[in-house]
């Protein structure tokens, strides 16, 4: 299917995971889900094809470059891989290459799907896909959206956050420390609120690690400084008494709690 063929294609609903299939390019591979088509295609990583016929907008998400599309198996994000800090004046959105399984693309979608068979809410992946050439490549990830939802820090700068909302925060990301998934980049814009739910994104650089007290109380203190950048005309006590408070509170129970055997809702 190629992008002037993808205005045509019948929309899908959310599928079951299928194992992942791997379609060789040219100059790279694509990992994709086999339920969102039969074949993988490179134009699905072409945002200005996306953007030219009317399906792609883009989002706001820091350094990387990322859409919304409407493609033909749902509502889903594309994100081009692209590096911050000062390395990226050289590197910008080229990567050391050292094997297929371990591009940052192909290893987050791995984990996504490892996440999603153990419950937890992060966002199905879609496709994958890797550009080499010579020592470095780069990178895309397509993942679906999740429709309708708000950023915790766009809803920390509303002044609609309450103890309670803080509290399953804190309490969802205690389900992903206690089944062992480490996020690099823990902090408000990365965690997401729909209705009744919390979902954590972006697990580029992310990992499954041994649960221990070290790397999850690293997570919390990037989080919390986080809550702070996002409310600089907050004072700091008063975000930690309010919003820090409760959200560690939480996440102390809920990992007593799986540490014990139980799991709540």
């Amino acid at each position: 299917m190629t992008v002037s063929t993808i205005a045509a294609a019948a929309a899908g609903a959310a599928q079951p995971m299928h194992p992942a299939r791997l379609q060789a390019t040219a100059d790279g591979a694509i990992l994709f889900d086999p339920a969102c088509a039969a074949q993988a295609d490179g134009a699905w990583f072409d945002a200005a094809a996306w953007r030219d016929r009317g399906l792609a907008e883009r989002a706001d998400a820091g350094r990387g470059d990322a859409w919304f599309l409407r493609a033909p198996w749902g509502a889903s994000v594309l994100r081009h891989y692209r590096r911050g800090g000062l390395v990226a004046r050289v590197l910008g959105d080229r990567y050391l290459w050292t094997g297929a399984e371990r591009t940052r693309c192909f290893a987050e979608f791995r984990l996504l799907q490892e996440l999603l068979g153990r419950g937890l809410p992060v966002p199905a992946p879609v496709a994958a896909r890797y550009v080499r050439r010579g020592l470095h490549y780069r990178a895309d990830l397509i993942t679906r959206r999740i429709v309708g939802a708000e950023t915790l820090a766009a809803r920390l700068a509303s002044s609609d956050a309450d103890a309670d909302l803080l509290a399953r925060v804190g309490a969802t990301v205690a389900e992903f420390h206690a089944a062992g998934a480490f996020h690099a980049d823990l902090n408000a814009h990365n965690v997401l609120l729909t209705e009744g739910r919390v979902w954590l994104i972006d697990f580029d650089r992310g990992a499954r690690r041994t649960p221990a007290r070290a790397w999850q109380q690293a997570n919390l203190a990037r989080l919390r400084r986080s809550l702070h950048k996002v409310l600089p005309g907050r004072a700091a006590a008063d975000i930690d008494a309010r919003l820090w408070a409760p959200l560690s509170a939480a996440h102390a129970a809920r990992l007593a709690q799986t540490a014990s055997g139980g799991r709540g809702a």
